[in-house]
């Protein structure tokens, strides 16, 4: 390989182990906030603890993937720096504003959620977790932002060798955006979904004195798997016509892309289409009760996060040459004076952290599972680092 390709491979592979990490958060963040909604109302201590257990697999994952977006900056201005250089002031722009109002935004709501369980107001305590679940989809919008800029650069115009800024509100209805970020939500809702009817049909299967708890914890999972397929499948098709405008090579010249593609759509409705099937068994929980079908849930797990995977190479493989689409080549964007050796050696860096996250990541989510909602120490009394007693508002 030559110095283009494998740096293009490094960003490729670190790119999506990141992206494991935050399809996830993108799926697991609402349904806490509505648990936690339900119990806000209902008062009912089921609701407690399933808003802790769940809640503690997704502060673990939030938790790591932090770590993993800090690795996959590093990669801009080591391999990238003519990207920067000459598409800074525009692609650096939503970036910016991801970091600046949502990324910081969305820790400090969490913060606040995680530590102010028997002590914020139980209004406040819920308003929290939903401005979590609000800040991570902006989060989210203004990444999309930017990929969709690459997509097709609106908004902008070339001054002295260099794109500016002269529509940011273009920016927002980038027809490359348009249908890819609530594609992209959807595919954290189902993946989301995925994860949770997945160990509940562990629990399940294992015969576990938690059957109320994992019954209704099911019945999420299947409900927020099938609307998320609904909408990943309808909003990944809408693109089409707007994406073959702006790029018409994507689906008729990019030959990688067009493979990707018809995998994508396969296994879309596949999934599509098995949700289908195991929705209707919800009625008289009967999809909990056949203990045969809960390992093949247990199997389906894995399936959207592969399916994620797949959408963001189409995307990315079928825009190739050009890292900014007609204005900059991928060649011309990376930074000069790189060696294979050099990329090869980052390569091996950034990969191997990631990894070593990513694997981290799902020991301890497959620890948690296993250990079940009984040994939660997210939301616990007894983890308080206020000795006082609760407040009478504590629930």
């Amino acid at each position: 390989m030559d110095v283009v390709d494998l740096a293009r491979l490094q960003f490729a592979v670190t790119g999506n182990l990141h992206f494991l990490f935050v399809v996830l958060t993108l799926g697991l963040a609402p349904l806490v906030a509505i648990m936690h909604t339900r119990l806000a109302i209902s008062g009912n201590p089921l609701y407690e603890r399933m808003t802790r257990f769940w809640g503690q697999i997704y502060v673990i994952n939030y938790a790591l993937g932090i770590f993993t977006g800090l690795v996959m900056e590093f990669q801009f201005g080591l391999n990238w720096s003519g990207l920067t250089s000459y598409a800074g002031d525009v692609f650096g722009t939503p970036l910016a504003l991801e970091t600046l109002l949502a990324f910081f935004l969305e820790s400090t709501f969490l913060g606040l959620w995680i530590f102010g369980w028997h002590r914020l107001p139980r209004g406040l305590h819920v308003a929290c977790i939903w401005l979590v679940t609000l800040t991570a989809y902006a989060s989210a919008l203004f990444i999309m932002v930017a990929n969709s800029f690459l997509q097709n650069p609106v908004g902008s115009a070339e001054e002295g060798g260099r794109l500016v800024l002269r529509d940011f509100g273009a920016l927002f209805t980038n027809p490359t955006l348009v249908f890819a970020l609530p594609h992209v939500l959807s595919a954290g809702l189902w993946a989301g979904g995925f994860v949770v009817m997945g160990a509940s049909a562990y629990h399940l299967y294992r015969r576990t004195a938690e059957r109320e708890f994992f019954t209704r914890s099911l019945r999420i999972g299947v409900l927020t798997a099938f609307i998320g397929s609904l909408f990943t499948v309808g909003f990944g098709y809408a693109q089409f016509g707007p994406v073959s405008d702006v790029q018409p090579d994507k689906f008729h010249g990019a030959v990688p892309g067009i493979a990707l593609g018809l995998m994508i759509t396969i296994g879309q409705f596949v999934q599509f289409g098995v949700m289908f099937v195991l929705a209707p068994l919800l009625i008289r929980d009967l999809l909990a009760r056949w203990r045969w079908l809960h390992p093949l849930l247990m199997l389906m797990t894995p399936l959207p996060f592969v399916a994620a995977v797949a959408g963001w190479l189409t995307r990315e493989v079928g825009r190739q040459p050009w890292l900014v689409y007609g204005r900059l080549s991928v060649a011309d964007a990376l930074t000069p004076g790189l060696t294979p050796a050099a990329v090869t050696a980052s390569f091996a860096a950034f990969a191997g952290v990631l990894a070593l996250l990513a694997v981290v990541d799902w020991a301890l989510i497959i620890r948690a599972v296993r250990r079940g909602p009984g040994e939660v120490a997210l939301g616990a009394p007894g983890h308080s680092a206020d000795p006082s007693p609760a407040p009478a508002h504590s629930y």
